[in-house]
């Protein structure tokens, strides 16, 4: 068998390795394509707030015997709402909102952990994922909650892109715009949460917004900057996982910093068009 068929084949001889694939490949479907509508709405922040966020519901739930996801995602739901409501109910931005809950929450997170300890939380896990620690029970669980969220998306594709690019003509025409707003919330918050529990927040941010931002740059139809970031989304998570079982590297930021230099390339490549 030839060199580089070996370099392909080796690190998918161990089990561990196939259920990180598994999900590294779930996330980098199901992040890319949310991220889209994401960053359409100029809410590139969010992913980032509603991660950091969760951190009290993670603590409290696991001080209680809890499994962390049971406190993290009924936390992440209520912030994704709250943020929702108060931009919409005052003249405060998306991004001081999601500020000042992101700093708040993370803060009142590290407090907690610090007054219980011994919570089984570890704040480097948070960050960086245990990818490689992946179980049977968080590969079935990525899974189920991929299909569930592009069957909603497929759904309601059409009302989830009316809204976005036109608010106003949604609600004109007659479609529960707000409440397709706040859906949005809620599974992006639902999706954000089971995805760090196993990849960690550096990759859910990097998967959320880098790949569509990255297709942005390249195509303009909606549709095409879904396809291509899930392309990419795919590619960085292999690579990723390549990088991170030769060199040693922690597989989240791996991942993580292939997806930047995808973005880095399409960024030139846009530049060099111009």
């Amino acid at each position: 068998m030839p060199m580089w068929i070996d370099l392909i084949v080796e690190p998918f001889q161990y089990k561990f390795m196939i259920r990180a694939l598994i999900v590294c490949l779930a996330v980098g479907v199901m992040c890319p394509f949310l991220g889209a509508h994401v960053i359409n709405r100029e809410m590139g922040f969010m992913g980032d707030a509603l991660a950091h966020s969760v951190m009290p519901g993670l603590v409290a739930a696991s001080a209680v015997g809890l499994t962390p996801m049971f406190g993290a995602i009924p936390l992440g739901i209520t912030v994704a709402l709250v943020i929702g409501y108060v931009v919409k109910r005052s003249n405060i931005s998306n991004d001081t909102a999601m500020g000042i809950l992101f700093a708040g929450l993370f803060a009142l997170g590290l407090v907690l952990l610090s007054l219980i300890g011994g919570s089984g939380i570890n704040v480097e896990d948070i960050l960086l994922g245990q990818v490689m620690g992946t179980s049977d029970m968080d590969v079935y669980v990525t899974i189920t909650v991929t299909v569930l969220t592009l069957l909603l998306m497929i759904l309601l594709y059409k009302q989830m892109i009316f809204v976005g690019f036109d608010f106003e003509g949604a609600v004109v025409a007659g479609l529960p715009a707000s409440r397709i707003d706040y859906l949005l919330l809620v599974v992006l918050s639902i999706v954000i949460v089971v995805s760090l529990q196993v990849v960690g927040i550096i990759l859910v941010v990097g998967m959320l917004i880098t790949p569509a931002a990255s297709a942005s740059l390249i195509v303009k139809r909606f549709s095409h900057v879904i396809s291509l970031g899930i392309g990419f989304g795919v590619i960085s998570s292999v690579l990723g996982l390549y990088f991170s079982y030769y060199f040693n590297l922690p597989s989240g930021p791996a991942i993580a910093l292939v997806s930047t230099a995808i973005f880095l390339m399409s960024f030139i490549g846009h530049g060099l068009k111009r």
